[in-house]
């Protein structure tokens, strides 16, 4: 397994994102991160956490989906190129199934094809590793802002 290289800026409580800290735990939007290499998602959960977000993380494809968390979560952040089934895949697999949940993809071999299959798919973004965390926050921003649109946050 190739290790993919992630560089992110952590600003804690830096944007947008701020949450209050009285917001009770079941308001607070729950974000999955999917990535085959450990070190991308901890990095990851690291920045989302700092947000003050719930983050859940899987090592694949397969194994978020059988979690039992799909229908409490406001946004997926994929990476594209996994074992098993890819994120990609995992998109049309959940849109298939009526599920239309904001997803942000990552990757560290960017293919023009795949990043407009993700886009007209309704992606949220296609970042490329190693990735800018201001771009990841403003990417989760606009999804959780989309998903609250749709009906999907409280």
């Amino acid at each position: 397994m190739m290790q993919s290289p992630v560089s992110v800026t952590v600003k804690p409580w830096g944007s947008s994102l701020r949450v209050k800290e009285n917001t009770a735990l079941s308001k607070l939007p729950l974000v999955a991160i999917i990535d085959d290499d450990e070190s991308v998602r901890a990095t990851t959960d690291s920045l989302v956490r700092s947000l003050g977000y719930i983050v859940f993380t899987f090592a694949s494809a397969e194994e978020f989906l059988r979690s039992n968390r799909l229908n409490d979560l406001s946004c997926v952040i994929a990476d594209v190129q996994m074992p098993g089934m890819s994120g990609v895949e995992l998109q049309a697999h959940l849109l298939a199934q009526g599920n239309r949940l904001p997803f942000i993809f990552f990757t560290a071999f960017p293919d023009e094809r795949i990043r407009a299959q993700a886009l007209r798919a309704g992606a949220i973004c296609y970042l490329t590793k190693p990735f800018d965390g201001d771009r990841l926050v403003q990417s989760l921003q606009d999804a959780l802002n989309k998903q609250a649109g749709a009906g999907g946050l409280d």
